[in-house]
């Protein structure tokens, strides 16, 4: 059996009555539910939920235009001239120029 440990996370008061809440319904509390989420983070390398801001995830519009930016090039439907670098020291020297 693995050992474990113990580890204090603290939350408001509100969140984690209605995160008990939440979790009883399914079955789980709050000691599964973050041991499941941390085996996800580990096992996949990646926060196991989607991170959205209040707003619904509304792109500025410089971050729109990027995006789609990035996506042209990506499709192959306009060039991809974005620099590349063998190295740090040339990757900061083009960015300090600009």
């Amino acid at each position: 059996m693995t050992k474990t440990v113990t580890t204090t996370i603290r939350l408001d008061e509100e969140l984690k009555k209605e995160l008990t809440h939440d979790l009883d319904i399914m079955g789980l509390n709050i000691n599964a539910y973050f041991t499941m989420a941390a085996k996800q983070l580990v096992l996949k390398k990646k926060i196991p939920f989607e991170i959205s801001t209040s707003s619904n995830d509304i792109s500025n519009e410089t971050t729109r235009k990027a995006m789609i930016l990035a996506e042209a090039k990506e499709l192959g439907l306009i060039p991809d001239d974005s620099p590349r670098f063998s190295n740090v020291d040339d990757m900061m020297e083009f960015l300090d120029g600009e």
